[in-house]
């Protein structure tokens, strides 16, 4: 690229050519490089260290949310300069070049392409060749009446390797080659941020509803309506580094709370108040730590009451003083749908806190009665929800909340029929989850608490700051599925969300008396224990008898889903699991510890840690629970034995044998149903 630059220090409105081809306009301004040519304005400005945002409009301003950005990023030394034909901001590791025509590239310090615009246009005087394709990198097209149709596009580079974008349910790591949903689902989590094996790190600054697709000859970004072009991009020598630039810029989760590190216990669903406190009783009773028991969905009269049902649950004070006393946190349910027939339906309404559609019936689920969500991007929503959460719930001594349903689900996936306060659902909808979350951590941050955590069911880029730990939804019990949650779980910690934890067990599909199941409920357990948070739950098999029909009672609820639910040889093996997980417990606190300083995820594929092995780079099997565990989950049926690469530069033990060996190889280790392959780096004893 420095080749073709004719010349510096040329006036920054200097903008016509011999050629007589089209050229934009550059300009400096406070430290950030802007180009404009007919309606489109572009600006490219340092966010942080070795790191640049890049916006773009055809509005007559530009639009100024920050989204998953965090404001007043940190200062640093970054310089424009611009050319005759071109302009470059360079700031740090990290340089953009725009040319005549508009077109950006990006650079490393080592001047290597990171990352280029795709278009082919006759008046790129850049391009090795002219083309007559007329393909516009930045395409705003319009919608009649509306904003902006928005296709970003980028050359590809097939040889690349791609991580992160949160959560889908599929059974591979690498990205590349995928085409993605930027919309959330029941199981899917859009978060759209991109680590590349090439040093860099993209995030699509954008929440509107879309698609991007990862091809071998164009990346492809695109969203149904929108008002700008948005997108941040860090370039960095190690994914380590790379991820804490990204941590900075959208930030950082807090420290995790003690009652974190233990074990959950968890079903669908404990149908009274001395149900649950009996399973904690007994947990009790037989010596097993539990640091977190879960009361479920349709504990209330109506959706939308944000109360417990006095019929079931007639003293939650006495209960929640009892878990106290026994060392045990109580987590609530809560939905984000509001009942027709909910005591708080027609003052919300009134006051403008519901999400509304565009046509129909203002109905966007029908599961257990005609409902409509909160619409939390109203800041006014968010607290009057806040208001009947502390009355009900926190005024009692719950301190953790599971914010279910925050994609929010649809009973139809139109999103173009739902609107919130924010805006239409198609261009802002996939930040609800974000601001769902801020509800409860403002909430309980302006009653004191630190080391805020609640559970969702999903997340957008941003949610971590404010405390989301992210299950993986409702997913099968099988070994396919399980499969599915390890690349998930990966992929949603290079995405920044370092908190993650699935069903043990999968959610949907298993009867606690099939012995066939059995073995895929140990291997799960298994890998849990080596997961971020470590909780049990499902919706097993078979149903309870109901307690009643009023209330929470209509809802029906599944069979017993504790450890000594599933035989004695299942019962033995998960109480071993158990206890390694509260001998990592000084461990896992750094762990946490490190999440909350630099972003750094608790669970990580293998180059996050070995970024020189490139074997590593392939390998789909395996990953690191901080920098000194490896762990190779079975995830099939049947298996007897596993191939386990062992990363080269350092030796490594057998957790269970005891052998030491070189790293750089593949071994062979057995794999009865009572033990996961585990191997420790040099300088670390884990005891099991």
């Amino acid at each position: 690229m420095t080749d073709i630059i004719k010349k510096e220090g040329a006036e920054s409105g200097d903008f016509r050519s011999d050629n007589h081809f089209l050229l934009g306009y550059f300009e400096e301004k406070d430290g950030a490089l802007y180009y404009r040519y007919d309606a489109e304005r572009v600006i490219v400005e340092p966010w942080g260290e070795n790191s640049l945002r890049v916006r773009a409009s055809k509005m007559p301003e530009m639009p100024q949310e920050l989204w998953a950005l965090e404001g007043n990023p940190k200062k640093t030394d970054s310089k424009v300069t611009i050319h005759e034909y071109s302009a470059e901001i360079t700031n740090g590791k990290i340089r953009a070049v725009i040319n005549n025509i508009g077109k950006l590239f990006f650079y490393n310090q080592k001047g290597e392409l990171l990352l280029e615009e795709y278009v082919r246009n006759r008046e790129d005087m850049f391009a090795d060749t002219t083309s007559s394709l007329e393909v516009e990198a930045r395409e705003f097209k319009p919608i009649i009446g509306g904003d902006y149709e928005l296709t970003m596009r980028f050359v590809s580079n097939p040889k690349e390797k791609l991580y992160g974008m949160g959560q889908y349910q599929q059974d591979f790591l690498n990205i590349k080659g995928a085409e993605l949903e930027l919309a959330h689902r029941n199981s899917q989590a859009s978060v759209p941020f991109a680590l590349s094996s090439l040093g860099y790190g993209f995030l699509w600054n954008n929440p509107a509803i879309g698609r991007v697709s990862f091809n071998k000859n164009i990346t492809t970004w695109q969203v149904q309506s929108t008002k700008k072009l948005d997108y941040w991009i860090t370039a960095g020598d190690t994914p380590a580094e790379i991820e804490e630039a990204y941590a900075d810029a959208t930030g950082k989760v807090p420290m995790m709370p003690e009652y974190g590190l233990g074990f959950w216990q968890c079903k669908l669903r404990y149908q009274t108040q001395e149900e649950l406190l009996e399973v904690a009783r007994e947990y009790k009773r037989r010596g097993i730590p539990l640091d977190v028991i879960v009361v479920d969905f349709f504990h209330w009269p109506k959706q939308g009451d944000w109360r417990f049902d006095p019929t079931y649950w007639p003293d939650p004070d006495a209960m929640i003083k009892e878990l106290k006393e026994m060392g045990i946190e109580l987590m609530v349910s809560v939905w984000p749908m509001v009942d027709y027939k909910s005591e708080n339906f027609d003052e919300m309404k009134a006051k403008g806190l519901l999400t509304r559609v565009e046509k129909g019936v203002r109905i966007d689920n029908t599961y257990m009665g005609n409902t409509i969500q909160f619409d939390s991007t109203n800041p006014e929503a968010r607290e009057y929800v806040w208001e009947k959460i502390k009355k009900n719930y926190y005024d009692k001594g719950v301190k953790i909340f599971w914010l279910d349903e925050a994609e929010p689900e649809y009973t139809v996936y139109d999103f173009e029929n739902y609107r919130y306060h924010l805006g239409p659902n198609v261009q802002v909808g996939n930040v609800y989850p974000v601001m769902y979350a801020q509800a409860f951590f403002d909430g309980m941050k302006k009653e004191g608490q630190e080391n805020i955590v609640n559970l969702l069911r999903c997340a957008w880029a941003g949610s971590q700051k404010y405390g989301a730990l992210v299950w993986s939804g409702d997913i099968h019990s099988t070994f396919e599925s399980l499969q599915n949650q390890f690349a998930a779980g990966l992929n949603m910690g290079i995405a920044g969300i370092p908190w993650w934890t699935t069903d043990i067990g999968g959610f949907f599909g298993a009867n606690i008396y099939d012995e066939s199941y059995h073995e895929v409920f140990v291997r799960w357990f298994e890998y849990g224990a080596f997961c971020p948070v470590m909780r049990l739950h499902g919706y097993r098999m078979p149903y309870q008898p109901q307690f009643g029909t009023t209330g929470g009672a209509e809802c029906v609820s599944g069979a017993p889903n504790e450890i000594w639910s599933y035989g004695d040889q299942v019962y033995e093996i998960c109480k071993k699991y158990i206890s390694i997980r509260e001998t990592m417990r000084p461990y896992t606190r750094e762990l946490m510890r490190e999440a909350h300083e630099k972003g750094t995820p608790v669970m990580r594929p293998l180059f996050y840690d070995f970024p020189e092995d490139t074997v590593c780079w392939e390998n789909e099997k395996e990953y690191m629970y901080g920098p000194n565990i490896l762990v190779a989950p079975v995830m099939e049926r049947g298996e007897k034995t596993k191939e386990v690469y062992l990363p080269a530069g350092t030796r490594w033990t057998n957790v269970w044998t005891k052998e030491a060996f070189e790293g750089g190889q593949t071994v062979t280790v057995a794999t009865p149903l009572d033990q996961i392959p585990l191997f420790t780096r040099e300088g670390y004893t884990l005891e099991v």
